[in-house]
């Protein structure tokens, strides 16, 4: 779909991995292992100064891709699966969703004219 950016409230395990979501009013939870990467930010367009020691959350960013259905959904239907890039803000600990996969469609033969 693309690139945005919109708040999410997530809930972790004890060890911080994502549980499940609340997004647009709808709950959902990751039905697959959420992957994890950090990213540069380009602090220097946003912040006037880069105070010492603060690399954390400043140069990088933690990004994970998780896979969610809707709370309650069955397992057996992966139609309803989305994945998801979500990021978490170090300092206030927020949740933006970033950004929606598309959804690989089943390929379908085009009628005859």
């Amino acid at each position: 779909m693309g690139m945005f950016s919109e708040s999410v409230d997530v809930v972790c395990t004890p060890s911080g991995v994502p549980l499940t979501l609340n997004w647009a009013g709808r709950n959902f939870t990751v039905c697959a292992d959420p992957v994890r990467w950090y990213e540069r930010r380009q602090w220097w367009a946003e912040e006037q100064r880069a105070p010492l020691g603060s690399g954390p959350g400043l140069v990088d960013h933690e990004i994970w891709r998780v896979q969610v259905r809707p709370a309650g959904s069955q397992a057996d239907n992966p139609g309803e699966s989305l994945t998801l890039d979500l990021t978490r803000h170090v300092g206030s600990g927020r949740w933006r969703l970033l950004k929606i996969h598309d959804a690989l469609l089943p390929f379908r033969k085009p009628e005859s004219a």
